[in-house]
């Protein structure tokens, strides 16, 4: 049982601690955000250097490493968003009375640019690891990669729970793009795909035969994968997620001299998660 405990309790606590410290620096003030994303790029470039050192490997201990790896170069890439670095040409409310594609539209252009790095980097990543036994930290990056855009369509379409206060106040803009409902037709879809992806992956680490790098590797990203099927479910019920990471959302007092930013639109909410942090 510890086989398959250890793993999910570490894919756990990345996910949590991760979410909680993306979130955390992301509503930090804006001046202090030259310094978070100067740190994330030493994070990157060793994550990265950390991706081939263990690339080759398939001690149970590089799984957990590479996992690591891959969920912290997700972080640093949802923080260059949340942060302003890279995000897209528009970046302003969506105006009214547009249509369902014209919203759409309008909405990916808000973060043109950051898709295309997820892209770029998601290529990198491929280009590091393809054909070594170690393809955790891709894997992973994949997992919260489609996950996210899962979420965000999610969002877009319709969810009740949209968790505006996630944002920090110069992305509130996004949340005319957002519309509000019970539910849309995507979200049975989206989870159920998800969570039989889930069990199969724990059908194949607990399979007769699989190796002990094998088990904890896909222990790993099938908890990863069951966390972003949870945060879907988050997006649909009344359940306090934001007590998970209440300590990410310490109270700023105005700095004398710092411009408010204005919040515009009134339609709908955001979330970043999945829209996630690590996620």
């Amino acid at each position: 049982m510890l086989a398959y405990a250890a793993p999910a309790l570490f894919a756990l606590f990345v996910w949590w601690l991760g979410t909680g410290v993306v979130l955390f620096l992301d509503n930090l003030p804006r001046r202090t955000y030259r310094w978070s994303l100067l740190a994330a790029g030493a994070v990157l470039l060793a994550a990265l250097w950390g991706l081939i050192a263990t690339r080759a490997s398939t001690d149970p201990a590089a799984a957990y490493a590479a996992f690591a790896w891959g969920v912290l170069i997700w972080g640093v890439l949802e923080m260059t968003y949340f942060m302003g670095l890279v995000s897209g040409p528009r970046k302003s409310p969506c105006p009214e009375g547009c249509r369902a594609w014209r919203r759409f539209a309008l909405a990916l252009a808000t973060s043109l640019y950051h898709e295309v790095s997820i892209v770029l980097t998601g290529a990198l990543l491929l280009a590091l690891t393809w054909g070594e036994p170690n393809m955790v930290g891709f894997w992973a990056f994949v997992v919260l990669w489609l996950m996210r855009w899962s979420a965000k369509l999610n969002v877009f379409l319709g969810v009740p729970n949209l968790n505006i206060e996630w944002l920090p106040e110069h992305l509130r803009f996004l949340q005319s793009y957002m519309g509000q409902r019970s539910m849309n037709h995507l979200f049975p879809l989206s989870v159920t795909i998800a969570t039989v992806v889930v069990v199969l992956l724990l059908g194949e680490a607990a399979a007769a035969g699989a190796s002990a790098f094998d088990t904890v590797a896909l222990t790993l990203i099938a908890t990863l994968l069951a966390l972003a099927v949870l945060e879907h479910w988050f997006l649909v019920l009344p359940l306090p997620d934001e007590a998970l990471w209440a300590w990410a959302f310490k109270p700023q007092a105005p700095v004398q001299g710092e411009a408010e930013p204005q919040e515009t639109g009134d339609r709908g909410r955001s979330s970043p998660r999945c829209v996630a942090p690590v996620r």
